[in-house]
């Protein structure tokens, strides 16, 4: 009779990770507006937000969508999410490759990975209402949607608080 304690997984999640310029650009500008003390993590684009990092079936579907071109997001617009501030992405691509991914992971989503995905990287969070507003008002002035590129999937393990690399599946076609 087993006495040990149950195993523990933290759980996975998995992003787009973007060509280099364009992380360095978000992640600039994250360093400049999020709250250093809550700022441990670079600029991402969320797929999937709680998956089970023990399930051998996800790393193998992972590989077989990498297979794939890059994909290209339009930054469409500055979004103020209340206490935050995120740039809106536009992508036919990734929302397909979302709802393929949805199918393939569906015995495992919980309910906020169930919904259509709303693209984004949020460059301001945890701040007040009114710094929110700042932001958005300020960024609004002289945005001008531009092109970006999703070179590949990565996948993290959440650690209640800052992320660990997993793995990374670049995009080969």
């Amino acid at each position: 009779m087993a006495t040990g304690k149950a195993m523990f997984y933290p759980p996975l999640i998995i992003t787009l990770q973007l060509q280099a310029a364009d992380q360095l650009y978000f992640n600039e500008l994250r360093n400049r507006y999020f709250p250093a003390h809550a700022n441990y993590l670079d600029a991402h684009i969320t797929l999937f937000h709680k998956l089970p990092s023990n399930e051998p079936l996800i790393p193998q579907v992972l590989q077989q969508v990498a297979q794939r071109t890059a994909i290209a997001l339009q930054v469409s617009g500055v979004s103020n999410m209340g206490t935050g501030v995120a740039y809106a992405l536009v992508s036919a691509e990734t929302q397909a490759l979302h709802q393929q991914l949805q199918q393939a992971f569906e015995p495992w989503l919980v309910r906020q990975d169930r919904q259509r995905i709303w693209p984004h990287i949020t460059i301001q969070n945890k701040v007040t209402a009114f710094k929110a507003q700042q932001l958005h008002t300020t960024l609004q002035e002289t945005f001008q949607p531009f092109m970006i590129q999703a070179t590949g999937i990565a996948t993290w393990k959440y650690l209640k608080g800052p992320w660990r690399p997993s793995n990374f599946y670049p995009f080969t076609g």
